[in-house]
C-alpha cells in the first residue's frame, strides 16, 4: 500500500482504492478529478436524453355539461399530444356523491373521446371524494 502510495505521489496522480473488501486490496492510480468531472458529463448527457412528462390534471364534476365536456377533452388532446400524462378526476360535492356511477361514464365517455390518441393506464379509482383515471399516449 505504501509502495503504491509513492508511486502516485511520484506521478502526481491520486491512489483509488478499488475493492477494499478484497484481499489483497485493490488500487488504481489515476486523476481522479479528471475522471470525476467525465462521469458528471456523462451524467448530463444521459439526462439530456431522458425523457420526462408531467402529469396535467383536469377536475371535472360527474353532471358536467356538452360544451364543457368537449371543452376539457380538447384540453386533454393538447396535453397528450404534447407528451403529458392526463388525470381526469370527478369531484363529487356532498350528495353527489350517490352518483358515483355517473361520474364513472363520465370518465369512460373521456376515454372513448380520447380512444384515438390515448389509453388509461388502468380502471377508474375511487379516493375519498374523488374518482380519477389516469391516461397516457398511445405508443
Amino acid at each position: 500500500m505504501h509502495e503504491a502510495l509513492d508511486i502516485a505521489y511520484e506521478k502526481k496522480l491520486d491512489l483509488v482504492l478499488v475493492a477494499p473488501n478484497n484481499n489483497p486490496k485493490v488500487c488504481k492510480i489515476m486523476n481522479y478529478g479528471k475522471y470525476k468531472f467525465e462521469q458528471s458529463k456523462k451524467e448530463k448527457e444521459a439526462r439530456k436524453k431522458q425523457k420526462t412528462f408531467e402529469l396535467k390534471e383536469i377536475r371535472i364534476t360527474p353532471n358536467i355539461d356538452k360544451h364543457d365536456f368537449n371543452f376539457k377533452a380538447k384540453n386533454a388532446q393538447k396535453f397528450l399530444e404534447d407528451g403529458n400524462k392526463v388525470k381526469i378526476t370527478v369531484r363529487f360535492r356532498g350528495r353527489e356523491l350517490n352518483y358515483v356511477k355517473q361520474g364513472e361514464q363520465v370518465l369512460n365517455q373521456f376515454i372513448e373521446t380520447l380512444s384515438e390518441i390515448a389509453v388509461a393506464e388502468k380502471k377508474p379509482v375511487l379516493e375519498g371524494k374523488n374518482l380519477f383515471i389516469i391516461l397516457a399516449k398511445k405508443s
